[in-house]
């Protein structure tokens, strides 16, 4: 290359340089002595390169200052989540119902219808002071709650047990009364209630009322045994022998009945009247007197057309003489009458 020209290209490439541009040549030589061919590149413009933006990573949730408990329940330093999936975890013990010693039931909060609302007691804890008590409020269905409770109520309902003469042999004795009980409805609703809504979990202690017998011992009064075929009657009273008298009862055609039954009616001096059967169908109805064969009393039991009475046919005392009868002396008949009344129980025996 010529100087000249070598002087040429330097020249041209620094005013290049100058006005931001650049250039590339392309020198060929096809032999020796032969011309030089130079080619340019049109000029680029050069761009900054781009940055790439990174996104720093999140920061950690803060935890929940220390010491700060929801309805009871320490949740200082654990992230809202946990502290959420905490709350429900003990929210959802069961209640524990005591009945008795040996007699308990656990139910869930929500069969009764009871719903924390742990977001907004975690969304206090966050921006809570340490140490602070949360409440957890709870929605609990009154509905749900009553009906669980009559449940209760019909399980463990025992009703009271009436005192009352039994038979034993040819002599009675007195069964004394038992106590019933009854599940407090509105009571222990409101105690369920509130251990919900507070979020206790204290074994719970149901309320029971007791129902009282209305019959007691000291009410059961007299009895009355009648030995059939002993001609034998015999009075009690609260199960203690009082006193036995002799009478007649039933003839074999016209047996006295066998079986408990009870005085129905009273009547003093009565009129006889015919029952339907055979053997009265001519007689006529008797009015008081000495010729009644009912005697001065009548103390009628739940047998038909049988009762208890005096006679003037004292002499068939100790034998089969009635028509299902049983007959006493008339004196004798008289006293029983004035201890005895409607509902005495009246035992009738074969021996």
């Amino acid at each position: 290359m010529k100087p000249a020209g070598r002087a040429l290209r330097v020249g041209l490439l620094a005013a290049l340089a100058a006005a931001g541009f650049s250039a590339a040549f392309v020198l060929a030589a096809t032999g020796a002595g032969a011309s030089t061919q130079q080619t340019t590149d049109p000029p680029t413009t050069t761009e900054p390169p781009t940055e790439t933006t990174t996104q720093p990573p999140s920061p950690r949730q803060p935890g929940i200052p220390s010491g700060v408990t929801i309805g009871g329940l320490d949740v200082g330093g654990l992230l809202p989540y946990e502290a959420s999936a905490a709350v429900r975890k003990a929210f959802d013990r069961p209640l524990v119902l005591v009945a008795s010693p040996t007699r308990q039931y656990r139910v869930k909060p929500t069969r009764l219808g009871a719903q924390p609302n742990v977001k907004k007691a975690v969304s206090r804890a966050r921006f809570s002071r340490p140490g602070a008590a949360i409440s957890l409020d709870v929605q609990v269905d009154r509905f749900k709650v009553r009906r669980y409770v009559q449940r209760l109520g019909r399980e463990l309902h025992r009703p009271a047990v009436d005192a009352r003469m039994i038979l034993r042999g040819s002599r009675v004795r007195a069964v004394p009364s038992s106590d019933g009980r009854r599940l407090l409805l509105l009571a222990n609703a409101r105690t369920i209630r509130t251990s919900l809504a507070t979020n206790q979990r204290a074994p719970l202690k149901l309320e029971l009322g007791v129902v009282k017998p209305r019959v007691t011992v000291k009410d059961l009064g007299p009895a009355i045994v009648i030995l059939r075929e002993s001609k034998r009657l015999r009075l009690f009273d609260r199960g203690k022998l009082v006193r036995t008298f002799g009478v007649a009862t039933g003839q074999s055609s016209f047996p006295t009945p066998i079986g408990s039954f009870e005085i129905t009616t009273m009547q003093r001096n009565p009129w006889w009247y015919p029952p339907p059967s055979d053997w009265a169908a001519s007689a006529k109805p008797v009015p008081p007197g000495p010729g009644n064969p009912l005697g001065t009393r009548w103390m009628g039991i739940s047998a038909p057309y049988v009762g208890i009475h005096g006679t003037p046919d004292s002499a068939s005392i100790g034998y089969s003489a009635s028509h299902g009868c049983v007959r006493m002396r008339i004196s004798e008949a008289e006293w029983l009458f004035q201890r005895v009344k409607i509902g005495t129980p009246v035992f009738i025996v074969r021996v």
